[in-house]
């Protein structure tokens, strides 16, 4: 008769909560690392190798700059800027401070044109809305897009107007470049 196959025992990371074998592709490698030659050394036996010489470096590097003076025994030493990290290892980052007007196209003949990114400027989506529709006569509303972000939809194809007044009527505004579908207004 053949054997029952077993459950097979995983080890996860303390730091990273991966499995202990995914670790170098994590996010969080370095600070892996000592967890991994605590717990796990025949996993990484690189690690064990280079740790033993890098301690060996590092004691050797202390013994060399030590020095008996006032400044030394204040323990200033240069703090690490933290990078903020959200949960599963993704680094928040800054938006852009930029402006991105599209062109969708629906039922092949209506547009609508979004203008995403207008809020980064200081400027009142629903004041820039209001604007919008007075000036090219259209239905303009501010709206969720996709990424949770608030944009503005403007009924029609105004992409080719809406940069030049987009830059006259708010100055922090400057016309960077133009995508095949989009504007960038930075």
């Amino acid at each position: 008769m053949a054997e029952k196959p077993q459950p097979v025992r995983v080890v996860y990371c303390a730091v990273c909560s991966l499995p202990a074998e995914y670790c170098e592709f994590g996010p969080d490698f370095e600070k892996c690392k000592p967890w991994l030659i605590q717990n796990v050394p025949d996993l990484y036996p690189d690690l064990t190798k280079d740790s033993n010489s890098k301690e060996e470096d590092r004691v050797t590097e202390q013994l060399q700059s030590t020095s008996i003076s006032a400044s030394a025994s204040s323990g200033s030493a240069p703090k690490h800027e933290e990078v903020k990290r959200l949960p599963g290892g993704k680094i928040k980052k800054k938006d852009k401070q930029e402006v991105v007007i599209e062109k969708v196209v629906r039922n092949k003949r209506k547009c609508i044109t979004t203008v995403k990114g207008l809020e980064l400027f200081g400027v009142k989506l629903s004041d820039a809305s209001k604007k919008l529709g007075k000036k090219f006569a259209t239905g303009a509303s501010v709206v969720k897009g996709p990424t949770e972000k608030d944009q503005i939809d403007v009924q029609g194809d105004i992409s080719y107007d809406i940069v030049e007044f987009i830059t006259e009527t708010w100055h922090d505004v400057t016309y960077s470049y133009h995508c095949v579908q989009c504007y960038v207004l930075i």
